[in-house]
């Protein structure tokens, strides 16, 4: 068929027959604006009577996928986007600060700039493939310097070359879910037809690998921290309670009964935009009782007593809803979470022991159901739904003191062993 002057149309895309009789569709997409590199929408057809006209099909979708990028009802790109999805977004503020820390180091950076009619699964997959190579996406640069201090400044040994240190899949999970989310809330404005995100593959579930200290490693911690009361009492807790920091930090004398050995945690900390510590939910939004053993209720009593000493050294009174972890003699301010945790990782390191602050609800986790307790009362220790299987699937460390008894269980149950 010929133009109006005659010449010859150009068709676009190329339906190619494979060795196999199936036939390929390519139809050229543009450049790729992660790789740099040239982007097709490829599709194989199967071999049959119908496979040249599924074949055409193919590619008169694969155009109309082409022209709708190019001629996008929208030229709004994905920082536009991200800036009003995050305007009616209606989460918690802890939650919008995780959100807008992780677009801002690694979305914005990368796609940013991108018309969001241009997004598509190949875009995101390469996107992510940059993420699982490295954290600060070098782009495979050996030559950067990661240095230790901000603006004009004399290197130190502490300014070191880059190593690529890939983002943890949790991370690159979640950001799969926080773009799903903005591009789902772009089909509904009617910005884009479809969700990219839908079609590419998600970033893989990560396998649980909990790491809590043992037995052995777990009683030189506590010692340790004992050189530090306040401290020590902080640690003992956390193990026996297998409370999140930011729980414990905010806990309150008025919720600790130690006539009838239990605590309430019902409150949980974080620190706004602004940099001030704020009060929220616990991560469930539900409020729990946690029993306490006699050991732990003599470590509450003493810290309470030492709490009231120093308060009343001046003149002060312990508040009744005062924290119990504070470094207020009238117990007025909490114990920052930040801060808890850089303690403890000095504490442990110290003691070359491969540890942190979060292990701990591991330890308690992982020694209860060692010790046969039920796996939905750990789960309700620890504050997880689902009956349990979250306990199971992350904390329920694999134990070789409970190996040792199951293969000593089955020995014992073998009949003898010929000679």
């Amino acid at each position: 068929m010929g133009t109006a002057n005659g010449r010859a149309k150009r068709q676009r895309g190329e339906i190619e027959e494979l060795p196999s009789g199936s036939l390929r569709v390519k139809v050229y997409a543009g450049i790729d604006p992660i790789t740099k590199k040239r982007h097709y929408l490829t599709e194989t057809i199967p071999p049959g009577p119908t496979a040249r006209k599924e074949a055409e099909k193919a590619r008169t979708r694969f155009l109309a996928q082409v022209d709708e990028r190019r001629n996008p009802r929208t030229r709004a790109t994905v920082d536009q986007l991200l800036d009003r999805w995050l305007e009616v977004l209606d989460v918690e503020a802890s939650t919008r600060q995780g959100y807008v820390k992780k677009l801002n180091k690694h979305v914005r950076p990368l796609l940013g700039k991108l018309p969001v009619a241009r997004m598509d699964a190949e875009t995101l997959e390469s996107f992510y493939a940059v993420l699982r190579k490295c954290r600060d996406h070098c782009g495979g640069s050996r030559k950067a310097i990661e240095h230790r201090k901000v603006g004009p400044h004399e290197c130190t040994d502490k300014c070191r070359p880059h190593e690529c240190k890939p983002l943890a899949p949790a991370s690159i999970r979640q950001i799969h879910w926080i773009l799903s989310g903005a591009l789902n809330r772009a089909v509904r404005w009617r910005w884009i037809a479809i969700n990219p995100a839908d079609q590419a593959e998600k970033p893989g579930m990560p396998q649980p690998n909990p790491h809590p200290p043992t037995a052995p490693e777990a009683a030189r911690l506590v010692t340790q921290a004992w050189k530090d009361p306040d401290w020590g009492a902080f640690v003992w807790v956390a193990m026996t309670t297998g409370a999140r920091r930011s729980e414990l930090c905010a806990l309150r004398w008025s919720a600790v009964d130690l006539e009838a050995a239990v605590l309430t945690l019902r409150s949980a900390l974080y620190v706004d935009d602004a940099g001030k510590l704020r009060e929220k939910d616990t991560k469930t939004h539900q409020q729990r009782r946690v029993a306490l053993d006699a050991e732990t209720v003599e470590v509450l009593r003493d810290q309470m007593a030492r709490c009231k000493e120093r308060a009343g050294a001046l003149g002060l009174s312990l508040a009744s809803d005062g924290y119990v972890f504070s470094s207020e003699p009238d117990g007025a301010t909490p114990l920052v979470p930040d801060t808890a945790t850089q303690r403890f990782s000095r504490m442990a390191a110290r003691l070359s022991i491969t540890t942190n602050l979060h292990a701990l609800r591991h330890y308690s986790a992982t020694e209860l159901i060692a010790a046969g307790v039920d796996v939905r009362t750990v789960a309700g220790r620890l504050g997880h739904g689902g009956g349990g299987a979250t306990t199971l699937r992350v904390y329920a460390a694999w134990l070789s003191e409970s190996d040792q008894r199951a293969a000593a269980t089955l020995s014992s149950r073998m009949p003898a062993r010929p000679r």
